[in-house]
């Protein structure tokens, strides 16, 4: 798996079937709490001020270049990141390898009782041949106590799942991760962030004609612009220019691309 240095994260620089068939060779070989993460610029710039974040990204085992603001970084750095991977590749593509292979059995944490359920639903009907052995909802709150953490933990671990996915939106289920990982006893951990309501249709994903322009942002903000309007006007040029001083300090990648 080759990896591009993007101001200090090594970013998978390969396509999603690559990213996915090596989450998969993880999985397959019984390691132990591999982690994945996807990194665009509102990401960055959350790191760059909230120290928890930026280990739990720095910690994960693999970050692939979720926003086109990654592959214009790449592309000023010098590198050869050319395609977006994102949480839904990452979960689909995987979803279709064990559904053909079998083995898969999910454990889904975050969003509602009710849209867990109807992701259980969705899962038996895309696919089948993967097996759902938890689903948990966890409290509303902006930080989890001890205790709400051991009930997670404990469930996760009772289910027996080989795949944990998180979906408690970023940064809280990156941090969530970092903070509970060593405790956690599954071979991968994901997370995931919207995927949860994309696939059950609680939220449209934008269409592949916005995917393909690197815009897929634009249909979201115009639909939840209070919520996303930073991100996109003041996180994205913040990082652009980030991008920039670093070219012009070091005129191109710090750190080449290399084998992970």
């Amino acid at each position: 798996m080759k990896r591009e240095n993007i101001l200090g994260y090594p970013v998978a620089a390969e396509p999603a079937a690559a990213c996915v068939a090596e989450i998969a060779s993880w999985i397959e070989t019984g390691c132990r709490r591999k982690s994945f993460v996807c990194l665009n610029p509102h990401a960055f710039e959350v790191a760059a001020t909230d120290p928890l974040f930026r280990r739990s990204l720095e910690a994960a085992d693999l970050i692939t270049p979720d926003g086109v603001g990654i592959l214009w970084a790449s592309r000023l750095l010098g590198g050869g990141i050319r395609q977006r991977v994102t949480g839904s590749d990452i979960f689909h593509g995987l979803s279709e390898h064990f559904n053909r292979q079998g083995g898969g059995r999910y454990f889904f944490l975050g969003s509602t009782e009710e849209n867990l359920e109807r992701l259980r639903q969705k899962m038996h009907e895309h696919y089948p041949a993967i097996a759902v052995v938890g689903l948990y909802s966890p409290p509303f709150k902006d930080e989890f106590d001890p205790e709400d953490n051991r009930k997670m933990v404990a469930a996760i671990n009772a289910a027996g799942a080989n795949l944990l996915w998180v979906g408690m939106t970023a940064p809280k289920q990156e941090k969530w991760i970092e903070s509970n990982r060593q405790a956690l006893e599954v071979p991968f951990i994901g997370a995931i962030g919207a995927v949860f309501d994309f696939f059950t249709g609680r939220v449209v994903r934008s269409s592949p004609f916005f995917q393909a322009l690197g815009l897929e942002w634009l249909p979201r903000l115009l639909k939840e612009p209070r919520r996303l309007w930073r991100r996109n006007f003041v996180s994205n040029p913040r990082f652009l220019l980030r991008v920039l001083r670093h070219r012009l300090r070091h005129g191109g990648t710090a750190t080449p691309p290399s084998p992970g």
